[in-house]
C-alpha cells in the first residue's frame, strides 16, 4: 500500500522508470529503484530498467505479470494485455540469441510470449498466448495454432497423492484411497 502510494507520489510507474535511470544522486536513486523493484514483485512482473520504451505501453489489465527484458525495444502505442513476455535468448549457440524489438502501435495479446531476438513490425497484432520466435512484417496477425481434438475411449482424470502410507484420489471433496490393483501397481513404479 505505502509503495502504491509512493508511485502515485512519483508521478507513475513509468515515471519513476524513467527517473531511476536519469538520477544522478545516489541516495535518490536508490530509493527510487527499491519503489521500483518492490511495486513490480507485488505484481508478479519484471521491467527491466534499462529496457527502451518510447511511450508507456498501454496495459488494459495493469501490470499483472509483466516480465520485459531489460534489452529489449518497444515502440509507440503498444498495447499489452497480463502476462505477457518480451524476453532475451541467452543462449550463446542460439541464432536469435537477443531481444526482441516490437514496432509502433502494436497489439500484443493475454499471454503472448516474443522472445529472442526477433522484430516485430509496425501495426501488428499477437494474439493470446502465441510464441513468437520469428520476425513478423508490418501489419501481420499473428494467432497460435488451432487446438487439435484427440479422443480417447475414456478418460480419468484423477490426481494422486501419496499419504498416510498409500495412494488418494480427489473426488467430490474426499480424499478417497486409491484400490485398483493395477493403477497402484502403475503409481508405485
Amino acid at each position: 500500500m505505502v509503495i502504491d502510494i509512493l508511485i502515485k507520489f512519483c508521478g507513475g510507474f513509468w515515471s519513476v522508470k524513467d527517473k531511476c535511470q536519469k538520477y544522478k544522486n545516489v541516495f535518490l536513486k536508490k530509493s527510487l529503484l527499491f519503489i521500483y523493484n518492490q511495486y513490480l514483485i507485488k505484481r508478479g512482473s519484471y521491467v527491466g530498467l534499462d529496457a527502451f520504451i518510447k511511450s508507456p505501453p498501454l496495459l488494459p489489465h495493469g501490470i499483472l505479470g509483466i516480465f520485459i527484458s531489460p534489452k529489449a525495444k518497444i515502440g509507440h502505442n503498444c498495447i499489452m494485455y497480463q502476462h505477457v513476455t518480451v524476453g532475451e535468448n541467452v543462449l550463446t549457440d542460439s541464432p536469435k540469441m537477443g531481444a526482441p524489438i516490437i514496432g509502433d502501435n502494436c497489439y500484443i495479446g493475454a499471454g503472448a510470449k516474443i522472445i529472442g531476438k526477433v522484430v516485430i513490425g509496425n501495426n501488428v497484432r499477437i494474439g493470446a498466448n502465441c510464441v513468437v520466435v520469428n520476425d513478423v512484417p508490418d501489419n501481420s496477425i499473428i494467432v497460435p495454432q488451432k487446438a487439435r481434438v484427440i479422443q480417447r475411449e475414456k478418460l480419468i482424470n484423477r490426481q494422486y497423492t501419496y499419504k498416510n502410507n498409500g495412494f488418494f484420489y480427489y473426488e467430490k471433496g474426499n480424499w478417497i484411497a486409491e484400490s485398483n490393483k493395477e493403477i497402484l501397481n502403475k503409481l508405485e513404479k
